[in-house]
């Protein structure tokens, strides 16, 4: 059943009563939001399984919610390092997907630790060098530790000198993958895990106006979209090509992982895809305002205190300064949310100690009042708080500690 949409005034004042009598600064998941993102990524996935990005969520409740709400269709998780993996398992996470590759011993032996109890934890590989480390680990254990091959999707013409994608995996050209793969089964302590086919050209980039600084215009954003369906096809025959050349070679693909958030739908399509991974469509940080293939609804924010009136249709915040990795420009601020309508300064910015705004004519802010704002990346909001307050309708109805608030910051 569809939802009527609620009204910014009326969300403003739900969450106002909701954190009455809590310190500022906070942050909150709005648990219903929550629930209705969880839906519509489950549906656009379109009955294959999804892999949970636990590096846009980072923290172990909200995970646990997260895939309770998706009713099974979660099959595992997208851990960003070994030692998160290693704190998953121990938090009962049992299927891992280590989803950057290292060379570190020390990494290798806590993948090696995680499988030793019987959980399944896949490291990411694409070099000689990492399953060095891994079968060095492996042997030391006794273990068999299955590894995932990151494959590059990059669009490359005109002899490589034009690039579109991102900097990944070295493994492109399908009988180069192949190959890597055999040498696999060549090593002690090692099998094949699986493909990891992540095209971030298409799945990271916005396109679709909205009125937010760094949004880009209407024409930037045709050009966008007009990029990513010339690059859709390529990335498609790709993933097949190399799924037909295993199936050749007989290389059963144990899982075959591509999408994100930004296009869940459409590589769901893919019959090579076994799993799509997602995680940042779930929270709805504001980058993904930007998309036109899914539409999501603000779950998570954080609410700053209004301390200062430095002159008329202004109101200054204390801190806010949180800014989102990536290239730097106006998108990796965090925006004002509620109430409506207020901007920031094309001076200040989001700042470490104050964040001035804009205040629109009809909107009162009284010095004390919160502010909501939201993140530009939905999991890097956690490594600036302990915990998130869990809002359902006009009360808290529980507390999610992050990973920061566990003591743990995994770099």
């Amino acid at each position: 059943m569809d939802h009527p949409p609620e009204s910014a005034a009326s969300r403003y004042a739900r969450y106002v009563e909701a954190t009455r009598d809590r310190p500022l600064p906070l942050a909150l998941v709005d648990l219903d939001a929550l629930e209705r993102n969880v839906a519509t990524v489950i549906g656009q996935a379109g009955g294959k399984t999804v892999r949970l990005a636990t590096k846009s969520v980072r923290s172990v409740e909200l995970l646990r919610r997260i895939t309770v709400a998706a009713g099974g269709a979660i099959s595992g998780v997208m851990a960003y390092c070994a030692a998160e993996a290693s704190f998953l398992v121990d938090a009962g996470f049992r299927d891992v997907l280590v989803a950057y590759p290292s060379v570190s011993q020390e990494d290798a032996r806590r993948i090696a630790t995680a499988n030793a109890t019987g959980a399944v934890v896949r490291p990411v590989v694409d070099a000689d060098e990492h399953l060095d480390a891994v079968e060095t680990a492996a042997a030391a254990a006794g273990v068999i530790i299955p590894v995932v091959v990151d494959v590059d999707l990059a669009y490359r013409a005109l002899g490589s000198r034009v690039h579109v994608g991102v900097r990944r995996s070295p493994l492109q050209d399908v009988d180069e993958i192949v190959a890597f793969i055999q040498s696999i089964l060549r090593r002690r302590g090692l099998s094949f895990g699986g493909l990891l086919a992540y095209e971030a050209h298409v799945a990271g980039l916005g396109d679709k106006a909205t009125g937010a600084p760094g949004a880009g215009s209407g024409l930037a954003n045709a050009v966008m979209r007009s990029m990513k369906r010339w690059v859709r096809g390529p990335i498609a025959a790709h993933r097949q090509a190399l799924a037909d050349a295993l199936d050749r070679a007989n290389l059963p693909v144990p899982l075959f992982n591509g999408g994100g958030t930004g296009s869940v739908g459409w590589t769901a399509r893919e019959p090579a895809i076994t799993e799509i991974a997602a995680g940042s469509g779930f929270l709805a940080s504001h980058l993904f305002d930007r998309y036109r293939d899914i539409t999501l609804e603000p779950a998570a924010c954080f609410a700053l205190q209004a301390v200062r009136r430095p002159g008329p249709n202004f109101v200054t915040c204390l801190g806010g300064g949180f800014m989102a990795s990536g290239a730097a420009g106006k998108d990796r601020l965090p925006q004002p949310y509620l109430p409506a309508g207020l901007r920031l300064t094309t001076l200040e910015g989001a700042g470490e100690v104050q964040t001035p705004l804009i205040v629109p004519g009809g909107v009162s802010i009284p010095l004390g009042a919160p502010v909501f704002f939201r993140h530009a990346k939905a999991g890097e909001l956690a490594e600036h708080f302990n915990e998130y307050l869990m809002i359902r309708g006009h009360r808290i109805e529980g507390v999610a500690t992050t990973y920061r608030g566990q003591g743990h910051a995994f770099l």
